[in-house]
């Protein structure tokens, strides 16, 4: 029997990507994969269920995972949806795997082997694997665009027959891949940007996109890539010299994150206040808690005469080209150990081990037992 993929509709509300795209399921198939799909899974994307060949079209997420070996998602599947998995059968996508003991627990006794690719090794051999990047990038660039399209300025220099008027002036905050992406994309749209990392290796990046670097004299580079938790004394240090970059910009977008954790406050309501009138924060923190004070997770809500907007599932809004790139970073991790049309699972690559959450009936990532007191 050849391995079957099985695609399921995403029902997270307001989530309109896809694990797979028809290219990728060509893919699949070329491997000697066979692909079953829920009916309309690829509406929200932008898809036509013609749009991809030779896969077999079921009515109900039940109807997928009772025939599927690996089911790829987005988000994680409904418990009704995990409640049906076969024992010893593959789920792939991001699964949150920080936010549900629940969920968890539940793949466990399902003896499903899951694979969160939001653990995957800080390695090279895994960056076309990474999902949170790509999903990132697609996060930075919507981030740059909603605070254009809300600023009161233009974002460009403009020069009209009466004389010219200045480009706005925007600070990141975060130099991920997320706040990288915004700032090359408010840097293309025209504006002044000046950026901010704890991370002093990212200066280079930051003034490589034609970014000033903002300088406070807090260093918290921490393992993995990832930035660490500061110190009080740090954070005040931090806040006193970002206080006066903040006062100054048209546009704030924050982008800070630390996986599994709560989202690090950074910006305060005093920093608000200091702020000129009209101008407007986009806070890309905001579902894990926000950067900033007084963010409301898929609001918009004034702050004295600052606008802050707390938007959720930005990747979504992009569906098409967040799918394609969810797809694809799917595609290379599972492909490689698909072996003539049969999955052939490598428990002594670092990749694959790395990312496991559960198998067999055993939690298997120490990191995520230790964040869910398990």
């Amino acid at each position: 029997m050849p391995l079957v993929i099985g695609v399921l509709k995403e029902t997270h509300p307001g989530e309109r990507r896809l694990s797979v795209v028809p290219d990728v399921v060509k893919k699949y198939q070329g491997l000697g994969a066979s692909v079953v799909m829920q009916k309309d899974a690829a509406k929200g994307a932008h898809f036509r269920d013609t749009d991809f060949a030779d896969v077999t079209w079921v009515d109900s997420a039940a109807d997928v995972v009772a025939a599927a070996d690996v089911v790829l998602c987005v988000q994680p599947p409904a418990a009704e949806t995990l409640a049906a998995m076969k024992p010893g059968s593959v789920l792939c996508g991001m699964l949150q795997p920080w936010y549900s003991t629940e969920r968890v627990q539940q793949l466990v006794d399902g003896q499903v082997t899951a694979f969160a690719l939001e653990l995957l090794p800080r390695i090279s051999r895994a960056q076309s694997m990474d999902i949170l990047s790509s999903q990132g990038a697609v996060a930075g660039y919507e981030c740059a665009l909603i605070a254009a399209d809300h600023s009161p300025k233009f974002f460009p220099m403009l020069t009209y027959a009466a004389g010219s008027i200045r480009p706005a002036k925007v600070l990141v905050i975060g130099a991920g891949v997320a706040g990288l992406q915004a700032i090359a994309t408010a840097r293309r749209i025209g504006a002044m940007v000046e950026a901010y990392d704890v991370r002093p290796e990212t200066r280079e990046q930051i003034e490589s996109l034609g970014a000033k670097f903002v300088d406070t004299g807090v260093s918290a580079a921490g393992a993995g890539g990832y930035a660490r938790e500061l110190t009080e004394e740090e954070k005040a240090k931090q806040a006193e010299r970002l206080a006066k970059a903040v006062a100054q910009c048209d546009a704030l977008i924050t982008t800070a994150a630390i996986p599994g954790r709560k989202a690090p406050r950074i910006i305060t309501a005093d920093m608000i206040a200091r702020m000129k009138p009209g101008a407007v924060v986009v806070d890309m923190a905001a579902e894990t808690g926000g950067n900033v004070e007084g963010t409301v997770a898929g609001e918009k809500v004034w702050i004295n005469d600052v606008l802050v907007i707390g938007p959720t599932n930005i990747p979504s809004r992009m569906p098409v080209h967040a799918s394609e790139m969810v797809a694809k970073n799917l595609f290379n991790f599972i492909s490689p150990f698909i072996k003539d049309g049969a999955l052939a699972l490598d428990w002594e690559d670092e990749v694959m081990a790395g990312s496991c959450l559960a198998h067999a009936g055993e939690l298997r990532h120490a990191g995520v037992k230790q964040a869910l007191g398990l």
